[in-house]
C-alpha cells in the first residue's frame, strides 16, 4: 500500500511538472516589442487584417511577451517602401507584395506573382514543398531580410476600365495602374503602366490620370469604390494567378529572437496565409453579385488579348533570363514546377470545377417548378 501510494504521488508530481514546465519557460522568456509596417490601408481588412492576425497569434502564443505593433501604409513609410524599411532596420518586419520591388531586381516578383504564374495552391506547394522558399530566402539574404509566405488573394481580376477593351489595338496608349512584372509585359503591347499604391488608385482613376486600374478582386475593389468611376470589369488577372503576400523580417531582428519565438512567428505567418485565402473565397462571390447589381459590366479578356499577353510575357522572361542569373535560377525552377502543377490540376481540379460551373449555370437557367 505504501509503495502504491508513493508511486501515485510520484506520478502526480511528474504530471504537474510536465504541465508547469511551459509556464516556467514562458516566465523566463524575454519581452520583445516589434513594429510591422504594411503596404495596405486600414480600410482593407482582408490585407491589413492579415497583418493583425499575425500580430494577434504571436501575442496570444507568448502570453503577450512578444508584441508586434501594426502600422498601415503611410504611418511609418509609404506602401511601396516596406522592403527598404525592413532592410535598413527602421522596422523589424513588414507585410507587402514583393513585386513592388521589381525595379530593384525582377527576382523579387517570383515570391509574389509573375504573369501566367501558378494559382495560390501551386504557389504554396512550390514554396513549402518544391524548393521555392529556399531559393527565395537565399536571394533575400542579400537584402538583410528573411521572407515568410503570409497571405494570398487567389487569382485576381483583370481590373477596371473606363472603356471597353476588345482587341490588342485597344491597349495602345492605355494608362494602366499595374504592379510588378506585368507592367513590362504590357509595355510591349503599347500600354503605359503606372505604379500607384492602393490608397491613391481611386483619385487617379476618377481624375482621368489613368485609364484603367487593377487591384485585387470584387471584395476589396468594391470597398475602394472603383465601380463608381469605371464600369468595365475585366478578368482574369493573368499577371496574378496566385499572388503571395510576404512578411519580410530583418535578419538581425530575426536572429535575436528566442527559438521559441521564431517558431511562433513562422506558424503565425503560415496560419495567416491559409486564413486570408479562405476569407477571400468567402467574400468575393457576394461582392461580385453586388457590383453587377450596381451596373458593373463584367467582361473577359478576349482570346486574342490573352494570347498576345502570353507571347509578350515569354519574350520578357527570355530577355530577363539572359541578363539576370539570379532571376534565371529561381524562374527556371518555378517553371519546371509549374509545368507539373498545371498538368495535374487539368486532370482532377479543373475537370471538377468546370463540370460544377456548367451544372450551376444550367440549373440557374432552368425554369423553376411551381
Amino acid at each position: 500500500m505504501q509503495r502504491r501510494s508513493f508511486l501515485k504521488k510520484a506520478g502526480l508530481g511528474l504530471a504537474a511538472g510536465a504541465v508547469a514546465a511551459p509556464a516556467v519557460v514562458r516566465a523566463q522568456s524575454p519581452n520583445v516589442s516589434w513594429r510591422m509596417t504594411g503596404s495596405w490601408p486600414k480600410s482593407l481588412e482582408t490585407l491589413y487584417g492579415g497583418m493583425e492576425e499575425i500580430s494577434k497569434r504571436v501575442a496570444d502564443a507568448t502570453g503577450g511577451k512578444f508584441v508586434i505593433k501594426v502600422f498601415a501604409a503611410g504611418e511609418i513609410v509609404g506602401g511601396l517602401q516596406v522592403l527598404d524599411a525592413v532592410q535598413n532596420g527602421t522596422v523589424e518586419c513588414g507585410h507587402t507584395a514583393t513585386y513592388y520591388n521589381f525595379g530593384k531586381d525582377p527576382t523579387f516578383a517570383l515570391s509574389c506573382a509573375v504573369p501566367f504564374g501558378m494559382n495560390s495552391r501551386g504557389q504554396n506547394a512550390w514554396m513549402y514543398h518544391g524548393g521555392g522558399l529556399e531559393l527565395m530566402r537565399e536571394f533575400y539574404k542579400e537584402y538583410n531580410v528573411m521572407q515568410f509566405p503570409a497571405g494570398n488573394t487567389g487569382t485576381q481580376m483583370g481590373g477596371w476600365f473606363r472603356r471597353e477593351i476588345n482587341t490588342v489595338a485597344d491597349l495602345k496608349g492605355l494608362k494602366f495602374r499595374m504592379g510588378g512584372y506585368a507592367g513590362k509585359v504590357l509595355t510591349k503591347l503599347g500600354v503605359v503602366p503606372q505604379m500607384i499604391a492602393g490608397g491613391d488608385i481611386y483619385p487617379s482613376l476618377e481624375k482621368g490620370t489613368i485609364d484603367a486600374a487593377e487591384w485585387v478582386g470584387p471584395y476589396d475593389d468594391e470597398k475602394l469604390g472603383f465601380y463608381k468611376v469605371a464600369k468595365f470589369y475585366y478578368y482574369p488577372g493573368w499577371w496574378e494567378a496566385g499572388p503571395e503576400l510576404d512578411l519580410l523580417v530583418n535578419i538581425k531582428a530575426w536572429e535575436a529572437l528566442p527559438k521559441e519565438y521564431q517558431a511562433i512567428l513562422d506558424a503565425a505567418c503560415a496560419a495567416a496565409n491559409i486564413s486570408m485565402m479562405a476569407k477571400y473565397d468567402a467574400l468575393n462571390p457576394p461582392a461580385l453579385k453586388r457590383l453587377i447589381a450596381n451596373g458593373v459590366k463584367l467582361r473577359p479578356f478576349s482570346n486574342e488579348i490573352m494570347a498576345a499577353c502570353w507571347k509578350a510575357a515569354n519574350e520578357v522572361y527570355e530577355e530577363t533570363r539572359a541578363t539576370n542569373p539570379k532571376f534565371k535560377k529561381v524562374y527556371d525552377a518555378m517553371v519546371k514546377f509549374r509545368t507539373d502543377h498545371v498538368q495535374w490540376f487539368s486532370i482532377a481540379e479543373n475537370r471538377m470545377d468546370n463540370f460544377m460551373s456548367a451544372t450551376e449555370r444550367m440549373s440557374q437557367r432552368a425554369p423553376k417548378k411551381k
